[in-house]
Formats: C-alpha cells, structure tokens, sequence
C-alpha cells in the first residue's frame, strides 16, 4: 500500500532529472525508514552547498518541510547524526555502503545519543566504547542505549548528601504535579467528595512546605 506522503514525494520526483541530487535525495527519503543514513548523506550535501536555495527554497528547515517532508527537529537529527558517523566513525560508513544488507543498521536516534555521550569529555574511555559496541555493532534501539548511558552518568557522579537532597526534591516536585492534575480532573466529579480534594489539597501545600 502506497501512503499519501509516498505519493506526494512520487509526484515531486516528476520531471526531475534521475541521478540529480534533488532527485535522489526525494528517492532517499522514500526508503527513509530503512536508510536513514543514505537520506542524511544527501541532507548533509543539500545543507552544506545550500542546494536547497537554487530549488526555491529560503531556509533549509523550509526545503524539508515542504519538500522531503520531514520535521525541523527530525532534519537536524539526521544531519547531526550522519556527520557525526562521518567525522568519527567512517569506516563503518563504509562497510554499511559496502553490504547489500547491512546486518545492523543503528536507528538515528541511537547514534545521536551516542553523539552526545561523545560529547561528554567526563566518561570513560571505556564505557564509551561499550555503548558504541551496543550502537554500531549490536544495533540496538536507542532506549536501550539511553539506558545505558544513565547508568553510566550515574555511576560518574558521587552519591553525596547534596545529590541525594536534589533527587528527594524532585521526586516532591513530580509528586506535588501528580496530585494536582489528579485533584483538577477529579473536581467536580460526583463521586469524590469536596472533603477529599480539600485534604489532597492539604497534602500539596505539606509538600510543597518540605521544598
């Protein structure tokens, strides 16, 4: 089954020379799904050479959107994502480009938290090359990777008096908005007695007395 967004990229792929840029970058972002890093590589040479102002387009962000179809935030994911492959991981750029199917290709998102993690000058070498291995060998999904760099950043910073209070503080914080969302859908409802709202009212101002 074809989608509405597929077919709107078909039809702006007509009368476009095959083998342009602009044309294999719409193709590119046809396979999207499955070939981030190929759309991301053609994004990179739009933005880089501002392609995308000789197509009639006045921002980069205004090219995708209208375009590819793809959100600001997505764009920039993309683009950050594959330069980061690029400046710091060519090699394996090049066996993906090398396999007809790549045994595992890593989402955006997990490189770009890997991008980040790289970022962070403070962690271990170590630990580093771990969460590559889950990125770039493993394929894993970037929540498990997340996960993974909490436990790292976690284990880097000293459970100290200081730490321990700014974690109670905002476990109240998330415990005080919990309770007056829950108090604002249940007021007026028949079934919860005013006296009740009133006393979990009580508790929020408790609460918020501790911070």
């Amino acid at each position: 089954m074809v989608t509405r967004s597929i077919q709107q990229l078909e039809e702006r792929m007509v009368g476009l020379e095959p083998g342009s840029l602009r044309h294999q970058t719409l193709e590119a972002s046809k396979r999207f799904k499955t070939s981030w890093i190929e759309l991301g590589r053609m994004l990179w040479t739009v933005f880089k050479e501002k392609k995308f102002r000789e197509w009639g387009y006045l921002t980069f962000e205004a090219y995708c959107a209208k375009e590819i179809g793809i959100r600001e935030a997505t764009a920039k994911k993309l683009l950050h994502s594959y330069y980061f492959l690029e400046k710091e991981e060519p090699t394996f750029l090049k066996r993906v480009a090398s396999e007809a199917s790549p045994s595992s290709v890593p989402s955006a998102d997990a490189v770009n938290v890997l991008r980040l993690l790289k970022n962070r000058q403070a962690v271990p070498q170590e630990d580093y090359q771990k969460v590559r291995s889950y990125v770039l060998d493993k394929g894993k999904e970037a929540p498990e990777v997340r996960r993974e760099v909490r436990t790292i950043l976690e284990q880097e910073r000293p459970d100290t008096e200081e730490v321990r209070v700014a974690r109670t503080k905002s476990a109240v914080r998330r415990m005080i908005g919990t309770l007056r969302s829950i108090r604002q859908q249940l007021t007026g409802a028949e079934l919860v007695p005013k006296r009740l709202l009133e006393e979990v009212e009580g508790v929020v101002k408790k609460l918020e007395g501790l911070l």
